[in-house]
């Protein structure tokens, strides 16, 4: 089904990586023939909206320094999105934190699954712009966030090949969801998909008269067909990076948070431990779910029990609150598996000794020691150290899918969502971040025009904090983020007063 689509987006890949690779304010040279050795290719190389010089690119990567990067003119992104980001205090060679924010037509398929001969096909269209009546498709704008760990490279590749992939699915629905020649429309709640002919009908429609049997016919709702779309775009992101990982240096893995605002609703999908917060009338809604090995505990043992072979005879799916010692065999301890939310008894045996397969709490916690995270995209040549293996099995590439009506509400320009890796809600709370962005939106000094511009780089600023001592520090003393921070903060009024003054 992706073979020729697949293949396409391939040929994309290779030309992005050659136009920017003479390209310094986007990326070093390096990208398409790296060095020998250990230099890693993706030094050096930020979102293109950031539009950096060769001095201020080289600038950025100065971990000692961490100078915040924002954009430099308001209303550079659509919907005149804030973007803010910093880099990491050291932890890692590059920012591994990529960006990207698109306006992206779909247009139909013509009756074909797999029609796409060139990447210009997939009909990516950067800027404002209407579908005429014979166009026969529609909008979606889109942002996205990817915090690499390993290297870059899947970052990079995500961040620029995602949306392509949301694009070619959303094409089969073209002929199902209402179009527009204008802004993009609200979907009717009560409509319906039928799932064999793809024909709408409402809600209250009643059934034809068809006859007795066993098994009814499921209905299917349009938005659960943009959620599906979203879903299957990640499995093939995936699914790509497996594949090219060698020949495009796409080396580590990434976590993806994605949003996607399609005729009145925003779609915001989360594959990792980055974090979107919606702030309405100054109460905060949570839009993502984290995917760590302490949220994941259950799916991961699940795996592990019904296939044991992936722990290499190496681990045991059990948990216990500490290791085992040797002195403890034949002993009753505390545990649970795969069945439990709570805790038990156990007479402890020798199986029980091996390494737990989640082990650590919090921010600690770790699969098979190895890695923090239970959802993302690439790592596919990951193992445990010194050892053959493979963790990639225990990872999932399907984010969390949540959804946002925003014709529910009436909302004022104070209204955001506030996306974020984990960098930024390491050291921040959820109140923390809609205190900050109520200080911003209130204070006279504040530039309205670039209000949202500026709460990013307030919220970066703030969870960075201050050097003292060789320690970056948080204006309380407490350790501040150490890590890659990137923000977008994004009005929810921002369509209207975007299609206001076209």
């Amino acid at each position: 089904m992706i073979s020729k689509f697949r293949t396409a987006v391939s040929g994309l890949v290779g030309s992005w990586y050659n136009k920017h690779s003479a390209e310094p304010s986007t990326c070093t040279a390096e990208m398409e023939h790296p060095n020998p050795g250990n230099q890693n290719p993706c030094t050096l190389c930020r979102p293109t909206f950031l539009n950096l010089s060769p001095e201020e690119l080289q600038e950025s990567g100065d971990h000692s320094i961490r100078k915040v990067l924002t954009l430099k003119r308001p209303a550079e992104l659509p919907w005149g999105t804030g973007y803010a980001e910093v880099v990491n205090a050291g932890k890692s060679q590059q920012n591994e934190d990529q960006a990207c924010c698109e306006f992206v037509t779909v247009e139909k398929r013509d009756g074909k699954l797999s029609d796409c001969k060139e990447p210009q096909d997939l009909k990516i269209v950067t800027g404002k712009k209407c579908l005429s009546q014979e166009d026969k498709g529609f909008l979606f704008y889109y942002w996205g966030l990817f915090d690499g760990h390993a290297g870059c490279g899947c970052a990079i590749a995500a961040s620029r090949l995602l949306h392509l992939h949301i694009c070619d699915h959303l094409r089969d629905l073209v002929h199902i969801i209402p179009h527009s020649a204008a802004a993009p429309l609200n979907l009717d709640p009560g409509t319906r998909i039928d799932h064999i002919a793809g024909v709408k009908t409402p809600e209250n429609a009643q059934p034809p008269e068809v006859a007795v049997r066993f098994h009814l016919e499921k209905q299917v709702f349009p938005e659960s067909l943009v959620v599906g779309a979203i879903e299957n775009a990640f499995k093939e992101m995936d699914e790509q990076i497996k594949k090219e990982r060698t020949t495009y240096k796409i080396e580590g893995g990434c976590c993806a948070l994605v949003a996607v605002y399609l005729m009145g609703k925003l779609y915001v999908a989360n594959a990792g431990d980055s974090r979107a917060i919606i702030i309405r009338q100054g109460e905060t809604i949570s839009m993502s779910q984290e995917f760590t090995p302490e949220t994941e505990r259950q799916r991961l043992q699940f795996l592990a029990f019904l296939k044991p072979e992936l722990l290499g005879n190496e681990f045991t799916y059990l948990e216990f609150p500490r290791r085992i010692q040797q002195k403890e065999l034949r002993k009753r301890m505390l545990y649970r598996d795969h069945t439990m939310t709570g805790w038990a008894y156990k007479t402890i045996e020798v199986e029980d000794m091996k390494f737990p397969l989640i082990y650590g709490e919090g921010k600690k916690a770790r699969v098979m020691a190895t890695i923090g995270v239970t959802r993302g995209l690439g790592d596919h040549d990951l193992k445990v150290y010194n050892s053959n293996i493979y963790i990639k099995p225990f990872l999932s590439c399907i984010p969390d899918v949540r959804v946002y009506n925003l014709a529910e509400c009436q909302h004022s320009p104070d209204d955001v969502m506030v996306m974020g890796t984990d960098g930024l809600w390491d050291v921040i709370s959820d109140k923390e971040v809609a205190d900050t962005v109520k200080r911003v939106f209130s204070s006279p000094a504040t530039d309205i025009q670039n209000r949202y511009n500026i709460a990013a780089k307030e919220l970066v600023l703030q969870t960075r904090g201050i050097l003292q001592e060789n320690c970056w520090r948080l204006s309380n003393g407490t350790l501040a983020s150490g890590d890659d921070i990137s923000v977008f903060v994004i009005p929810l009024a921002g369509l209207e007063a975007e299609y206001k003054h076209q």
